[in-house]
């Protein structure tokens, strides 16, 4: 027998009553399914021709560019720009993933070259910090996007703040969209450490040859074409907005969902399902989100299609309603609020520990 409950974020979730089944070893019976629905094959044409759409939407922006001179209608060209790279940014993440290409050395020169061009984000760094959240989602010392950072995820490293941030930790949930606003000159400037850090770095060189070259031929062209007022607008624009997409797609995945401290032992199944967040909406989220929006799957299964992540949500969804375990999935507004809420939460009880987060928040 199983018990269906609605928590006060307005999830459906489902628990078994009485004894819950063992799910270290239930992940091998969904691997199964998916496989026989033919959900892990590659879909290669398919990216082709998002990638034929894509590169001709930068073909016609590039060509107003070049029409629109020194007018400040370049700003609009920016923002396309911006929409055009985080576009961009998503297919270089799923060839990193190994989703585009049956080839190994295809998907990493994608990923690498193409997509280090296009996006100016080190593929070392982002495979770095990526592969060790998928890993362990959420988990503490191991998950790099819960740590210790401008935003704070847990009472304990809010607390750690002092002057300014220990005023911003309150009020961090309404700051983190506007910070998202810069998040694309973040993401840059972590690229450029990368390539000038000591450490060890596959395709050091190649790599940072071509991320040097993006930056030399975007930003000549930009400040040899424009006057220098628009021109330092325009990157701007393009860089705020492209900052800004790649957060709010990022965002609403896991920020808000459990926590695991270390020294807990969750198995895979588990660990990547309770963690994660799945956003309804259909396709057009699914587009804007790069398919993010089924993050569940995603990390259930990192090397699927894009396109095949809409089919195996059912299988899972099914699956979890099997194994007792709860599968969390709202719409694209309700997780930014979740977002806001929660940040504002950890900071609150990192400002009094011994207030209630939930009475402070309606006072």
């Amino acid at each position: 027998m199983r018990e269906v409950t609605t928590t006060p974020d307005g999830y459906r979730k489902t628990t078994p009553r009485g004894d819950r089944v063992d799910t270290t070893s239930t992940y091998s019976a969904l691997l199964v399914r998916v496989r026989t629905a033919g959900l892990l094959g590659r879909r290669t044409g398919w990216y082709w021709g998002l990638v034929g759409v894509l590169t001709a939407m930068l073909a016609v922006t590039g060509g107003a560019f070049a029409l629109l001179g020194g007018s400040w209608w370049q700003l609009v060209v920016a923002g396309v720009l911006g929409l055009l790279f985080t576009q961009f940014a998503f297919l270089s993440h799923e060839a990193a993933h190994r989703q585009v290409f049956a080839s190994h050395d295809w998907n990493d020169r994608a990923a690498r070259y193409v997509g280090t061009f296009l996006t100016g984000i080190s593929y070392a760094w982002w495979m770095n910090k990526h592969t060790r959240h998928h890993a362990n989602p959420n988990t503490v010392g191991k998950d790099p996007d819960i740590s210790f950072d401008a935003i704070s995820f847990r009472p304990e490293d809010a607390a750690r703040r002092t002057g300014f941030l220990r005023v911003l930790v309150r009020v961090q949930g309404y700051a983190f969209f506007p910070m998202l606003l810069v998040e694309g000159v973040n993401l840059h400037w972590q690229s450029i450490r990368t390539y000038t850090s000591r450490g060890t770095v596959k395709h050091r060189w190649a790599e940072g040859s071509v991320f040097v070259g993006r930056f030399v031929l975007y930003v000549g062209a930009v400040f040899w074409l424009l006057p220098l007022g628009i021109a330092f607008a325009f990157l701007g624009v393009q860089l705020a907005v492209f900052g800004f997409c790649m957060g709010i797609a990022f965002a609403p995945n896991h920020k808000g969902m459990p926590i695991i401290e270390p020294g807990q032992r969750v198995d895979f199944f588990s660990r990547q399902v309770l963690t994660s967040r799945d956003i309804s909406g259909g396709r057009w989220v699914e587009f804007f989100m790069g398919g993010l929006n089924h993050q569940v799957e995603h990390h259930l299964f990192p090397s699927m299609a894009r396109p095949n992540l809409r089919a195996a949500r059912v299988l899972v969804r099914q699956y979890c309603t099997e194994q007792g375990v709860p599968y969390t999935e709202t719409s694209l507004v309700h997780s930014y609020a979740i977002v806001v809420r929660y940040l504002n939460e950890v900071g609150l009880a990192a400002a009094d520990p011994f207030a209630c987060p939930m009475v402070e928040r309606f006072r």
